[in-house]
């Protein structure tokens, strides 16, 4: 039995000495080599029939292993490319229409990716050629049970174990199984086999010429004619699109025209590259440009014989707003002169190009021929068509035919929490509506109607005659301002009024009479009624925003100042920290806000709606009448301020003192009183506060004891002197309490 063994053991031991032997007059050495040699001793060799098995084995290959100390490194990605310069074609087509116009077909090359993506996850085809370099694998079952992984050699063959060499090389891919079993059948007999392609080989191509990346690619064996001018960002400005070549040794394959690619779709031209091709682009040939009404203004490559019609293809037709009729010309006439000529389009298959041509095609009018339009503060504005005897009554029926949609969309906004009245939509202007019309000499006349006479009288004196290429303009009263007599007022009342809301004024009723119309409450304080007034507010809040930009710039001033005299570190950071004292006051005061209040000077005892002045009213007045207040309020320098209760008997000093008093830091000279009624009182104006400090409170006043700013902001007076601005812009109580704090 052993000797049994022995004899079946020496074929294999052979083998081994064999490939050791090969290896080493190879001079191949190492662990890789050992394994690639095992693994065709590993190769299992069975006499069953039937499907491979299914069992977890590593296929039988003949690629060398990689080199364990190399890294795989990604190719460097090439930079983008800059900007080319335009063509002098270009430049000339722009001093001609205005605007730089693109050549046709460069965007497709737009985005390209910098390097070339090999194909290696696409179906092969049929007729692809098997060459050095293409891995094959390879499954055989039957008698005979094989998985194998083989790399065609540079000789263009691959060794099957058992077998020995089979040249695949120039055998197509449709044929690639049939030639292996024919060859592997020399040895066995009873099996099945299936061919398929791993990794593909790479082959080098040249792109040469008017290319925007000439150079030499490494591309798949799959890659075509297409893939290559697209890995080299295809032509350049100035290389041709129509006659890229393909030459092979000495003969040109194939020209390739993109205009069939671009328009058409057609790529039958397009071939399959082989190792050393030659892809050739040539400059560009004969140029022309067409401009206006098509699908693709563009510049456009030419060749002889090429007429009109293929050029309107080209561009995607005519766009829907070309005339159709004709067209225009500008052509270079022996290259010394330039004439414009216009054809006709239905000769387009007649009209030859030549080079240099600017084609420009005309658009149709804007003019619409038999319309009448109907514009402005209106429900529908668009055009009308016109017929004879056609009036401004056909036009605007009725007076619902003046509301415009936005009326609508604010009313049929549900669950917006907008309680805003009235609508914000403008109201119609019924004096006057207009006719715009164009004379024979194209002088504008201007024909006035009253609207109000129209619609709401039926008057037919204003229903005037209306021509084609009218147009009726209904204005509004934000429009055209109206006289006040018939401007629509609303006001806000607000507080202790009999029914407050939101009200129209009649024409000419005052203050005092919409306060009597509508009535006041017996628990009405009209002493402390704030009436606010939006132009008023307007005027304020500029004035204010004057002063603290004034402010603004003197502290600037004054902190570089100081900045440079700082002698110290110690003086640098006083220097330092005042300003920053400086620039928060003036941070409160530029965030103030005015409110627009006017001062009605009405007295504490004065409770009937006679007391409000007889005054005219504005559109977007606010009136607010408050209930008779029970404190007074002191803020400012005090130790505690606070609100009290209000007693008649109380003066001044009293609630001084229940607030604790002036701090040290009081400025006691400057301490004023805003009245409830909006006044403000000061000491310095006044002599008041002097003595025993015995000046009557009233109910809802508010006592305000400044800051004393003497020895700590010398850099403007606006800020020392807060009186003053509060009393030229009535701040409101609050707004004094944010600017103290």
């Amino acid at each position: 039995m052993s000797k049994a063994v022995s004899r079946a053991l020496v074929p294999s031991v052979l083998l081994l000495l064999l490939g050791c032997a090969t290896a080493l007059a190879q001079g191949l050495t190492g662990m890789g080599q050992q394994s690639v040699i095992a693994d065709q001793l590993s190769s299992q060799i069975s006499t069953k029939s039937g499907p491979p098995s299914q069992s977890a084995k590593s296929p039988t290959t003949n690629t060398p292993p990689p080199d364990s100390k190399q890294v795989s490194r990604p190719e460097p990605t090439k930079p983008p490319l800059p900007p080319e310069e335009p063509t002098e074609f270009q430049r000339q087509i722009e001093q001609s229409i205005g605007f730089k116009l693109p050549v046709f077909g460069q965007t497709l090359f737009d985005g390209v990716p910098d390097t070339f993506a090999p194909l290696d996850r696409v179906p092969v085809t049929a007729d692809y050629v098997i060459g050095p370099g293409d891995e094959l694998l390879v499954r055989v079952w039957g008698q005979v049970d094989m998985d194998l992984k083989l790399v065609v050699d540079r000789n263009g063959g691959v060794y099957v174990p058992e077998v020995g060499n089979v040249s695949v090389a120039g055998v197509p891919y449709k044929d690639l199984a049939q030639h292996l079993k024919k060859s592997i059948s020399r040895v066995f007999r009873n099996f099945e086999l299936n061919a398929s392609l791993g990794q593909l080989r790479s082959i080098q191509v040249f792109v040469v010429g008017w290319a925007k990346r000439p150079g030499s690619y490494t591309v798949s064996s799959l890659s075509t004619l297409v893939n290559a001018i697209f890995a080299s960002g295809g032509p350049s400005l100035r290389g041709s699109m129509r006659q890229i070549q393909v030459k092979r040794g000495n003969k040109t394959v194939t020209t390739f025209d993109l205009y069939d690619l671009i328009v058409k779709g057609d790529k039958s031209k397009d071939i399959q590259l082989l190792p050393g091709d030659v892809i050739y682009i040539p400059a560009v040939g004969q140029q022309v440009a067409i401009v206006g009404s098509v699908n693709v203004p563009s510049i456009y490559e030419i060749k002889n014989g090429s007429t009109l019609s293929e050029l309107l293809e080209w561009a995607g037709g005519l766009s829907t707003g070309a005339s159709g009729h004709k067209v225009a010309v500008e052509r270079i006439v022996d290259r010394e002169k330039r004439r414009v000529e216009e054809f006709a389009l239905e000769r387009s298959g007649q009209i030859a190009l030549r080079d240099g041509d600017l084609f420009s095609v005309f658009g149709l009018s804007p003019r619409i021929e038999n319309a009448v339009s109907l514009r402005g503060n209106v429900a529908s504005p668009m055009r009308f068509p016109w017929r004879e005897g056609m009036r401004i009554s056909d036009l605007i029926p009725s007076k619902e035919a003046l509301i415009t949609p936005g009326y609508w969309l604010n009313k049929n906004r549900p669950g917006s929490g907008n309680n805003q009245l009235p609508s914000s939509v403008a109201e119609v202007n019924w004096d006057y509506a207009v006719i715009e019309r164009l004379n024979s000499d194209l002088s504008s006349l201007l024909l006035p109607f009253n609207l109000g006479k129209l619609v709401l009288e039926r008057d037919q004196q204003h229903n005037l005659l209306l021509q084609p290429g009218d147009t009726v303009t209904v204005f509004s009263k934000n429009d055209l301002r109206v006289p006040e007599e018939r401007q629509t007022k609303f006001v806000r009342l607000e507080g202790e009024f009999k029914a407050a809301g939101l009200y129209r004024v009649e024409a000419g009723e005052t203050l005092r009479q919409l306060v009597g119309r509508i009535g006041l409450t017996a628990n009405a304080y009209p002493y402390a009624a704030q009436f606010s007034r939006e132009s008023v507010r307007r005027a304020q809040q500029q004035k204010l925003d004057e002063i603290a930009l004034r402010v603004d710039t003197e502290l600037e001033r004054a902190a570089r100042e100081k900045t440079r005299k700082a002698v110290s570190p110690e003086d640098a950071a006083l220097v330092k920290e005042e300003v920053g004292s400086q620039r928060a006051i003036l941070a409160k005061l530029k965030d103030a806000r005015v409110t627009g209040r006017i001062v009605l000077d009405i007295g504490p005892d004065d409770l009937s709606a006679q007391a409000f002045p007889d005054i005219a009213l504005e559109a977007g007045d606010s009136i607010f009448v408050p209930s008779k207040s029970g404190a007074v309020n002191v803020w400012g320098s005090v130790y505690n301020e606070n609100t009290f209760i209000y007693r008649p008997e109380r003066s001044l000093s009293e609630y001084l003192n229940l607030a604790g008093g002036p701090i040290p830091s009081a400025d006691e000279s400057s301490i004023y009183l805003i009245r409830a009624n909006g006044m403000v009182a000061r000491q310095r104006q006044s002599g008041w506060l002097t003595g025993t400090r015995e000046t009557q409170l009233q109910p809802g006043d508010t006592i305000v004891v400044p800051e004393d700013f003497s020895g700590k902001f010398v850099w403007t007076k606006e800020l020392k002197d807060w009186t003053q601005i509060l009393y030229q812009f009535s701040l409101g109580a609050a707004a004094i309490k944010t600017l103290r704090q």
